[in-house]
């Protein structure tokens, strides 16, 4: 039950992938440029990331129910402030409120689905929770579609509030015994400054920083540069996190198979290849070149994730899985908001250059280089992570 419980909470945590195909819409609204809307992303990515490990420690000590429901609580609460903001400030403070919560969601949910495994099941346990992140990802930008077209940018926040709030009644009333802490000891920070789970945060910051050009700037090729409505757009950008829904489960099958040093470097490989293919883009390519691009890209994250979630997840003993998930939640994020930082500044700056064509393929060439370099590193020996009790060492 409970890691059901937590793939509910992060799925609804993860329908925020509805915002990206909005962004066209938002700059609209609220009168600013495209660039600027990196700043939707960092308010939010930029909170969780920080009290995606705070939310995991804590619930070490607190309970991991505890601290899980009170993440899907806020939720609502962040939902409502930002789909009613008046002004872009307001938005960005509501989207604080969101990232708050969003890290103490993210940083539990990991933790509720290990400590409810077995070591020989931990990647697919693992796994079980990427798909349903990457199912919300799918699913959002086609949903946001439709309900920006039919209703307005703001139904894409408000919309979800219901979803938190069911969310959270379910986990208060199906899973009292999530609220349980386990016996918490010290040592947290010693177990991260080794180099296999730095080694394996690093992996995971440069992956997500790339692929977040997808995010960042995909929906203004697709909506603006290609003329596509927003409906049309969400189908072709729910393209990515699709792939990697559908590649989080083979992932996690094979990291408890054979290691995750090869599906972690065969990931990144592939996810290079899609964010390459998708540089060479302008507004003449084939949709169907396009989709592949994006599919692909999302297709390599999914088969990269997993492996590597469960390679930090199996250097933590028992007691410390919520530091262990908010570990691996926060090199992702850290990693989302250095991509969006420096891939939006490339684009704002080479855009007035030369173009939206040439400045949107710069960024995706930069952001293929370095997880092409990420999927050389993966394959980089580190040493073995030293045996813990209740898991098995990782190759």
């Amino acid at each position: 039950m409970a890691r059901w419980i937590a793939a509910a909470g992060a799925f609804v945590v993860s329908l925020d992938s509805t915002v990206n195909i909005a962004f066209p819409a938002m700059a609209a609204a609220f009168q600013v440029p495209p660039e600027q809307m990196r700043w939707v992303i960092i308010c939010y990515v930029g909170t969780y990331a920080v009290m995606s490990f705070v939310g995991g420690a804590l619930a070490d000590r607190l309970g991991h129910g505890r601290v899980f429901q009170a993440g899907l609580g806020l939720t609502a609460v962040g939902l409502l402030l930002a789909g009613a903001a008046p002004t872009f400030s307001w938005h960005l403070g509501g989207r604080l409120v969101q990232g708050f919560a969003a890290g103490l969601v993210y940083g539990t949910a990991p933790g509720l689905v290990t400590l409810a495994a077995t070591p020989e099941t931990r990647g697919r346990a693992l796994g079980f929770l990427t798909a349903a992140i990457g199912l919300a990802f799918s699913a959002g930008p086609l949903f946001a579609g439709l309900l920006v077209e039919a209703f307005g940018w703001r139904a894409v926040f408000h919309v979800r509030v219901p979803l938190a709030l069911a969310g959270l009644a379910w986990g208060m009333l199906a899973a009292p015994a999530a609220g349980a802490a386990v016996a918490y000891r010290l040592g947290s920070l010693g177990r991260v400054v080794r180099a296999p789970v730095l080694h394996a945060g690093l992996l995971s910051f440069i992956a997500n920083a790339g692929i977040f050009a997808i995010w960042l700037l995909a929906p203004f090729y697709l909506v603006e540069r290609r003329g596509l409505d927003a409906r049309l757009g969400g189908v072709f950008f729910m393209l990515t996190p699709l792939g990697t829904t559908l590649a989080a489960p083979p992932g996690g099958w094979l990291a408890d198979r054979v290691g995750a040093r090869a599906p972690m470097a065969a990931g990144l490989a592939l996810e290079a290849a899609g964010l390459f293919l998708l540089s060479r883009a302008d507004a003449a390519t084939s949709p169907a070149l396009v989709a592949l691009g994006l599919l692909a890209a999302g297709l390599g994250l999914g088969f990269f994730q997993v492996p590597n979630m469960a390679s930090v997840m199996a250097a933590f003993p028992r007691e410390q899985q919520g530091a262990a998930g908010g570990l691996a939640f926060l090199a992702r994020t850290l990693g989302v908001v250095a991509g969006v930082l420096t891939l939006a500044e490339v684009f704002a700056v080479r855009r007035f250059r030369v173009g939206f064509d040439a400045a949107f393929g710069e960024a995706f060439v930069i952001a293929a280089a370095a997880v092409a370099a990420a999927a050389l590193l993966a394959l980089v020996p580190t040493g073995r992570p030293p045996r813990v009790e209740g898991t098995r060492r990782p190759p």
